[in-house]
């Protein structure tokens, strides 16, 4: 978080034509906050975030609503509403059977079952098909985008969807910097250079893609390109989890 306030002062000072970052001291008094405790939370130390001061600050640094989706995760980390769900109960077993039976619900198009690691959980036959790798031991969506030659084939125009991928990964990383497979994702993108780059010159916070349309490369599918619109469902007993359906657009193959 701390590098990120960093980031929003010198984006909201360019939006603002000042040419350079507010001051800490700017931001604190928009805030309405001492300059004292603006630094204790830009330092990364723990700070009191009542709603009403992340609201002020949120419209200090002219956040958008993923920034602002971030800000609010960190200020709430270690609550349940950002703590992966445990699942104990023999209800809450059933529960997570039903999640997963969902997900071969959708016969003709693509669908899986992602935690908030982004590790797939569950896929149906049509995601197997058109992603083999789904099918291997913890295999997990952001590793195989960011890492995999083959992605770069399948994903049309890949150099232009790794900001907003890695932007996801960051807020993962806001809401569990503690998470061992976060972490362990982190340090292998980071070794892909150009991810590494952009990582450090587009320090962007995506929350969601929700009607993210793009265009695919789909050989076991289809002689042509394939366009798809990803349509995502946050399920509410296990927060951090996304249920995707790959939607296919006009013109596409099945």
């Amino acid at each position: 978080m701390p590098s990120l306030l960093r980031v929003w002062r010198l984006e909201a000072g360019l939006q603002m034509e000042r040419g350079k970052a507010l001051s800490q001291k700017e931001v604190a008094h928009k805030t309405g906050v001492s300059e004292r405790w603006y630094r204790t939370l830009e330092s990364g130390a723990d700070v009191s975030l009542p709603p009403n001061v992340l609201d002020r600050l949120a419209e200090t640094l002219r956040l958008g609503p993923d920034e602002r989706m971030a800000i609010y995760a960190h200020a709430l980390s270690g609550s349940t509403l950002t703590r992966p769900y445990s699942v104990e109960s023999s209800s809450e077993s059933a529960d997570l059977e039903e999640l997963e039976e969902l997900v071969e619900w959708p016969q003709d198009v693509p669908a899986y079952l992602i935690d908030h690691t982004w590790t797939i959980i569950r896929h149906n036959a049509h995601m197997a098909r058109w992603f083999p790798w789904v099918t291997e031991p913890s295999a997990n969506l952001l590793r195989w985008v960011l890492t995999a030659p083959e992605a770069r084939e399948q994903l049309l125009g890949w150099h232009d969807h790794v900001e907003h991928y890695l932007g996801q990964l960051r807020f993962a990383l806001v809401n569990w910097p503690a998470d061992p497979v976060l972490n362990d994702l982190l340090e292998h993108v980071l070794a892909i250079p150009e991810c590494e780059r952009i990582w450090q010159e587009r320090p962007r916070v995506v929350a969601y893609r929700q009607g993210h349309q793009f265009h695919l490369r789909v050989p076991s599918a289809s002689a042509e390109e394939v366009t798809v619109r990803s349509q995502v469902l946050l399920p509410a007993s296990h927060p951090g989890w996304r249920f995707v359906i790959l939607m296919l657009r006009q013109g596409g193959s099945r």
